[in-house]
């Protein structure tokens, strides 16, 4: 090392570059000035007044209190060495960084790896210094015999070759180490891996666990496994729901009771790719005790046959759990309203419901800041993935109102006054899920439910009598919902405590009895909002329950790969420029339409003294704000919800509204250096990159509404079909099949339910802004307040009429048949 950055220099003697540098990093990260002031030595730890003082610091200008944190310390002896380890053992990597010798670093550390046995192992770490840089890998402690070069090859590698990797670096005097690598080597039987040889990195499942029959007092053991590089994290489900303390490959239960069987499956990750086992069942019976009243004659072989017949009975004899044959979920979160005021909780309650809902097997689709046309088009893919035997789950957050006892959502571009031809229906999706044979329809609907004085159409939605419908309102009728207003981003009301029963393994309906509890003890509310629960569920349906496909694979099948199409996510990628550059580019998905992309220099030429990267000429169709773009935080950048996961020392870009994206995401990576030779004037170089449509742009929400399942919804007295600003829609053809849908609908259907009847439904609060709820009941009081959601009261807005033209005949026989099978589906029973 340099003088200035010896292990043994005080603190206090550090250059006024490396400490302003340093001091910046610790003041502006979680684990900054407070963090390290937790976990120094006692000799040099501080007291809780002196770390008031720090804390104390933000209010001066230009205080900081990590400089003064390390002051207090340098007074205790604490040297750079102390301080560096210090920051190690943090996992601080950008403050290591400020006082780490300019003459080596390394640039590309060694990612942990899951192989199988009798493949090859490569780990890498390379290393830039002012004199030749040399490699020594070890294993634990041990050295690795004759490797010194920045590659670790191991050809092939055998089992006992797992473990735990790092390499030093030496250059000159100084060394590093770089960070450990994790090894594990699954064994495979040849024919199951052969199909693995190539995998460059993805995520591919090797080992599938085993259905186990197992008595009471045995030891349960499961089993899986994948292959990927970084290593895949496990997390073991049994019926649907994470079991804790069971992150790892094998699962293993010493005593299992009768509270153990169930289905079992493990969810495996890598960065963002996100794989299942396949579900098997376990099964747990009692011992069986024999015991004979007097003494009879019988050989060993027929004890055994007794008892194991006796258990086989009693293991075969567990009673059916309900199931579902999928689950989807669609969220909706509006807060960028055109014509009304702005939200923020729905951007954080869409974001934390998302996480959760995943965790119980959920096939989410979240969607930010939706237009009408959007929102209609969002719904019939959302439709298009239910089937019969299907959970189907429903979220909306924002500006809303409910008339006659329909709801109704309204979506970023409607007017001001809005009326029920600019919104969506709920109870019309509704009907549209029932239609599917859905075993489980919830809705959970964050809004107002005032009554939209603009709006005096009565819509007529005919519903069958199902028991398996439950509506979560985040306010009761003719109320209003809130959201915090503060300056940070929070959950709305409702989802900072539903959020918290969510995962429980209840009845749905307690589950949101419970959600309804919490919430009347929350006195900045009492009041003002109560959740309303209105369900029809006649069992015991639950969203943890199990996952078991019906009798139709195929449309499955079809379904799931429909939902993967949207949220595909591009895998990251290096880029050779020719003056000898190398930029990395990420990518990472916030929500189904917002995409998140950073940049990072891995690799410059020696003779370069500055090289910049950045992005830029986006699509027109994705409005990206120049100013956002190419920042040093995520936060910066917009990026609030995903700035923990994302890695660090990159620029940040966030490009939102993907569904409004027509064309495929092409854009520009500029480079920008400077070379000592001359004379520090800039050269710049660009490249094309074609990433496709991420994510939902691949299901083309942009377009017109289509004439389909969701439109059909509002095919009444109040759907946008009859509005003149619908003109797609606004035909005699699209009336024709209005009439015959509806009209025989009306005169067959004998189960429908009158508005103030409809019992099943519960409407869901809307979601919240970024960054999550980790407030106390105390900061609600003295930072925040609350504010409604609706905005319905405007001026006046007439109301369109139902039509009065007749059927008209058509030479499109094809299109006659269609509306004539549709009208027949809705008749049944």
């Amino acid at each position: 090392m340099s003088d200035s950055l010896d292990r043994s220099t005080n603190v206090n003697l550090l250059k006024e570059p490396v400490l302003r540098k340093l001091c910046e990093v610790l003041d502006k990260t979680n684990k900054g000035w407070r963090k390290l002031g937790e976990i120094v030595d006692k000799r040099f730890r501080l007291s809780v007044d002196e770390m008031e003082m720090c804390s104390l610091k933000v209010l001066e200008l230009q205080g900081s209190p990590s400089r003064m944190l390390l002051r207090l310390m340098g007074e205790r002896g604490c040297t750079v060495g102390h301080l560096l380890d210090y920051l190690q053992t943090m996992g601080n990597s950008e403050a290591t960084q400020c006082l780490k010798p300019p003459g080596l670093q390394i640039v590309i550390q060694p990612q942990s790896v899951s192989v199988i046995s009798g493949h090859n192992l490569r780990l890498s770490c390379y290393a830039v210094g002012e004199s030749p840089v040399q490699y020594q890998w070890f294993r634990t402690k041990e050295e690795v015999p004759n490797s010194f070069s920045p590659d670790l090859v191991i050809s092939p590698v055998r089992l006992k070759d797992a473990g735990f990797y790092i390499c030093r670096v030496n250059c000159g005097e100084a060394f590093e180490f770089s960070q450990w690598a994790q090894v594990d080597v699954l064994d495979v039987a040849m024919s199951y891996g052969q199909s693995y040889l190539s995998l460059e990195g993805r995520l591919k499942l090797v080992v599938q666990p085993q259905a186990q029959r197992v008595l009471v007092g045995d030891t349960l053991h499961l089993e899986c496994g994948a292959v990927g590089k970084p290593i895949p994290r496990y997390q073991w489900n049994r019926n649907g729901v994470p079991l804790p303390n069971a992150s790892k490959r094998k699962l293993t239960i010493p005593y299992v009771m009768q509270d153990h069987h169930g289905k079992y499956r493990c969810e495996i990750s890598s960065n963002s790719e996100r794989i299942w086992t396949n579900e098997v069942d376990v099964v747990i019976g009692p011992r069986i005790s024999v015991q004979f009243s007097e003494a009879m004659e019988c050989s060993e072989d027929d004890f055994y046959t007794l008892g194991a017949g006796a258990n086989e009975f009693l293991l075969n004899s567990v009673p059916e759990q309900l199931h579902a044959t999928d689950k989807v979920a669609l969220l909706i979160g509006n807060l960028s309203y055109k014509n009304h005021p702005q939200l923020k909780a729905p951007m954080v309650d869409v974001y934390d419901l998302t996480n959760l809902l995943r965790q119980l097997n959920f096939k989410v689709v979240s969607l930010l800041d939706l237009t009408e046309s959007e929102m209609r088009n969002a719904v019939d893919e959302f439709l298009l993935l239910l089937h019969k035997g299907v959970y189907g789950l429903l979220y909306y957050a924002g500006h809303g109102y409910e008339n006659y006892g329909n709801s109704f959502m309204v979506p970023v571009d409607a007017p001001n006054p809005y009326h029920s031809a600019n919104c969506l229906c709920v109870q019309s999706i509704l009907k549209l899920m029932q239609e599917k044979q859905t075993g489980l329809n919830v809705f959970l609907l964050d809004m107002c439910r005032k009554r939209n004085i603009h709006d005096d159409s009565t819509p007529n939605v005919v519903l069958r009598v199902t028991a398996n419908i439950v509506f979560g309102y985040a306010t009761c009728q003719d109320a209003e919902a809130f959201e915090l207003s503060s300056s940070g981003f929070t959950n709305g009301v409702f989802v900072k405590f539903l959020k918290k029963r969510l995962l429980d393994d209840e009845k749905i309906t307690v589950v949101l009895d419970r959600v309804a509890e919490d919430m009347g003890q929350f006195d900045a509310t009492k009041g003002k909002q109560a959740l309303e629960i209105r369900s029809s569920l006649s069992e015991r349906r639950a969203l943890t329950d199990p996952i078991l496909p019906g009798d139709n694979a195929d449309i499955a099948l079809a379904h799931n790969h429909r939902w993967a199409k949207a949220h595909e996510l591009q895998e990251s990628m290096c880029l050779d420029f020719d003056c000898g550059a190398q930029i990395k580019l990420g990518f990472a998905a916030e929500f189904s339409n917002v995409l998140v992309i950073y940049t990072h220099i891995v690799k410059k030429p020696d003779d370069m003294s500055l090289c910049q990267a950045h992005v830029t000429d986006f699509s027109q169709d994705l409005d990206v704000d120049p100013k956002e773009m190419n920042r040093e935080t995520p936060e910066e950048t917009g990026i609030y919800l995903l700035s923990h996961s994302l890695p660090q020392h990159c620029l940040y870009t966030r490009l939102s509204s993907l569904q409004k994206l027509r064309e495929e995401l092409v854009f520009t990576v500029c480079l920008q250096g400077t070379f000592t030779a001359m004379d520090d004037d800039p050269v710049h170089w660009t490249t094309s990159v074609n990433i496709g449509k991420p994510l939902i742009a691949r299901l083309d929400l942009h377009r017109a509404m289509r004439r389909n399942s969701c439109l059909q919804t509002c095919l009444m007295p109040h759907s946008p079909s009859h509005s003149p600003c619908h003109s797609p829609c606004h035909s005699p053809r699209a009336e024709r099949h209005h009439r015959l849908h509806h009209g025989q609908q009306q005169a067959q259907d004998y189960g429908r339910l009158s508005p103030h009847c409809l019992s099943p439904y519960v409407n869901e609060p809307p979601q919240g802004a970024a960054g999550g709820c980790r407030d106390s009941v105390c900061d609600y009081f003295s930072q925040s307040h609350y504010e409604p959601y609706d905005d319905s009261a405007a001026g006046p807005a007439g109301s369109p009429g139902r039509p009065s033209i007749p059927i008209e005949t058509t030479d499109d026989i094809n299109e006659l048949q269609t509306v004539f099978i549709n009208s027949l589906q809705l008749q049944r029973p």
